[in-house]
């Protein structure tokens, strides 16, 4: 059945497609389906959704094209967003990330000690994540893929410098190169309380790397548990050796700390599997594994393809794990073949 919610209605098969909607409509529906599915109830997610809905860039008014007006990115097909489910906890954790398209806007209230002027004309990325009961958190991300390769370890160094992780970033730069392999940063994150309560994300994607290589540059993180991690990684690829196209992994830093804190790995599903029902159903045998529940996940993933899962590939477009002492720290990223 489907459920309004503040006018967003859920997204169903029979309304779908997105040509012809605003950005906004649409976003929000996908966000007021998530809703739906992980059972929160009505109230707080009919205010969560107004609160997405208010939160988009400027260009959320504009109607979806057949193509797109500006190629993003985030998406092969270029559409500027992706919805994300973070399973770990007692409340998964919903979130939007999306591309501001180089509108002038921040996030209300932004906090002090922001780098943005260090990347200047580099894209930027925003999410909102929203763990119910808690707050929203509001995200930034840095693209650096537009840049020079050799000029993008120098932005990262003068940013963490201005954060206080200089040490932090020359250790674990170290460690990456003594990983061997090849890949270029990509993205540079940060959530920051001021300068003193900094996290910062630094994500390399890699290229044509094989698990091993993989492993080995998560472990360059301090509180890593590389046993929990392959397996975790060998149950994504269904036992294979790759790693698949453009594996990402993140290294996580907090103010003070002398390291890499933590690090997430991220396996392209399309590229591992021969559909989204196979991508699903390994996702699935993850999470029952670390002791979630997946009728969740396979009843949003059901909800959010225009099509049969056996039928389609790139809905389940990543999925991530990290192995840092929380059970079910996997996150599912889906992306909507919109154009």
């Amino acid at each position: 059945m489907t459920i309004d919610l503040l006018g967003f209605p859920e997204i169903t098969w029979e309304n779908y497609p997105a040509v012809g909607r605003s950005f906004g409509n649409f976003l929000s529906g996908l966000w007021a389906t998530a809703c739906g599915v992980l059972d929160v109830p009505h109230s707080p997610a009919a205010q969560s959704t107004q609160l997405v809905g208010s939160l988009l860039p400027a260009w959320s008014s504009e109607v979806i094209g057949a193509t797109p007006a500006r190629q993003s990115y985030v998406s092969d097909d270029g559409f500027p967003a992706e919805l994300s489910v973070n399973w770990s906890g007692r409340h998964p954790e919903l979130r939007i990330l999306f591309d501001s398209l180089g509108d002038p806007w921040t996030f209300p209230d932004e906090p002090d000690g922001s780098v943005a002027d260090i990347f200047g004309p580099a894209p930027v990325w925003h999410a909102i994540a929203w763990r119910p009961p808690a707050r929203v958190v509001l995200k930034t991300y840095y693209g650096l893929y537009e840049w020079p390769a050799p000029q993008r370890p120098a932005a990262v160094g003068e940013a963490m410098a201005r954060l206080g992780l200089a040490e932090a970033w020359a250790d674990a730069r170290r460690r990456v190169e003594a990983a061997g392999g090849e890949r270029e940063v990509e993205f540079f994150a940060v959530d920051l309380r001021g300068v003193r309560d900094a996290r910062v994300k630094i994500y390399y994607r890699n290229h044509d790397a094989g698990l091993a290589e993989v492993s080995r540059l998560a472990a360059v993180a301090g509180n890593h548990n590389a046993t929990a991690a392959d397996a975790a990684y060998r149950v994504l690829t269904g036992e294979r050796a790759k790693a698949g196209r453009a594996a990402l992994t993140c290294l996580a830093f907090r103010a003070g700390g002398r390291s890499a804190a933590e690090s997430t790995t991220y396996l392209r599903l399309p590229t591992l599997t021969t559909s989204d029902r196979q991508a699903v159903d390994r996702t699935s045998t993850l999470l029952l594994r670390e002791g979630v529940d997946p009728r969740r996940f396979r009843a949003l993933a059901a909800a959010l393809t225009p099509t049969p899962l056996p039928d389609s590939t790139g809905l389940l477009e990543l999925v991530s794990f990290r192995a840092a002492g929380r059970r079910a720290d996997i996150t599912t990223y889906f992306r909507f073949p919109v154009y």
